[in-house]
């Protein structure tokens, strides 16, 4: 079976270094039970229009999961699957015609993930199955580019992700990475000084914190246009990475993501398959807010 940094390569079209390789399959399914995770993909979630990346990216985050073997992806296009009530639907089979199915809800799931925006058209109790598979069953929740763009109007929502969005006054840009925590797995291959190019956000001041919020990667202030308009942050905290405990659970979030270029960066890639193992409690990483 073909590794995963070998299709890495081929999709980045570049030479790929040991360090920046994801495990192959024979890696992960030796040592990791497949894990299930629930995709929802930003087409029909919310009142805003869908990234054009949407497709790409959850293409990319299966793939990962397939290739390697670590997980196991369901995508949807709406949120009716996050709920902990039944969902049935009607199937057209071949013989005996439409008849009753029952969906596979949280319950099924080590993890979600979002990439959404705007507000959702979740109910008050999928809202609360939501925060509960996380907080209290332990679960994780994956949140991905303008997945901080969402659900606005949801403090418990805010508070569980650990950052809300500001707005992106430098659009498409490059910018430099700061490093902070270069232990984590998902930091692999990243270094200090590197540059990416994407639709880079600012956070709020409210919903992102530094003591509940431990913050993989920033960047680099120096590499961007301060003068320009919408630059709210008198800090010049602008975090790219981080990962954060919401009760029992465990949340990465990352604000990468916006292009279908960025899905194809082995970087990019590593950074949120490694996340992803964390979320769904397939590998162990201890979670340290610290300061700027």
């Amino acid at each position: 079976m073909h590794g995963i940094a070998l299709a890495l390569t081929i999709l980045a079209g570049i030479a790929m270094g040991p360090a920046n390789a994801l495990p192959s399959a024979s890696d992960d399914a030796a040592t990791i039970r497949p894990r299930r995770l629930l995709v929802i993909a930003d087409h029909s979630t919310g009142n805003q229009t869908a990234h054009a990346s949407a497709s790409h990216a959850v293409a990319v985050i299966e793939r990962l999961g397939r290739e390697t073997g670590a997980y196991v992806t369901t995508i949807r296009t709406d949120v009716k699957l996050v709920t902990r009530g039944e969902v049935w639907g009607k199937g057209a089979y071949a013989k005996g015609g439409p008849r009753a199915s029952r969906a596979e809800t949280l319950d099924r799931y080590d993890a979600v993930l979002f990439y959404t925006n705007g507000e959702t058209d979740l109910t008050d109790d999928q809202k609360r199955d939501l925060l509960g598979f996380i907080g209290v069953e332990g679960k994780g929740f994956v949140g991905v580019h303008s997945a901080t763009a969402t659900a606005y109007a949801w403090p418990g929502y805010a508070e569980m992700l650990g950052g809300v969005f500001d707005n992106h006054p430098w659009k498409v840009a490059s910018a430099r990475i700061i490093v902070e925590r270069p232990d984590a797995p998902a930091m692999k291959g990243w270094t200090t000084g590197m540059t990416i190019v994407d639709e880079h956000y600012q956070m709020r001041a409210i919903g992102y914190s530094r003591g509940t919020v431990d913050v993989l990667a920033r960047l680099d202030p120096r590499s961007l246009d301060l003068s320009v308009p919408g630059v709210h942050r008198k800090d010049l905290d602008f975090p790219v990475v981080w990962m954060k405990r919401s009760g029992r659970g465990r949340v990465f979030c990352s604000t990468l993501g916006h292009t279908d270029a960025s899905w194809d960066d082995p970087r990019i890639q590593s950074m949120y398959y490694q996340g992803i193992l964390w979320a769904l409690g397939s590998t162990t990483q201890d979670v340290r807010p610290h300061p700027m």
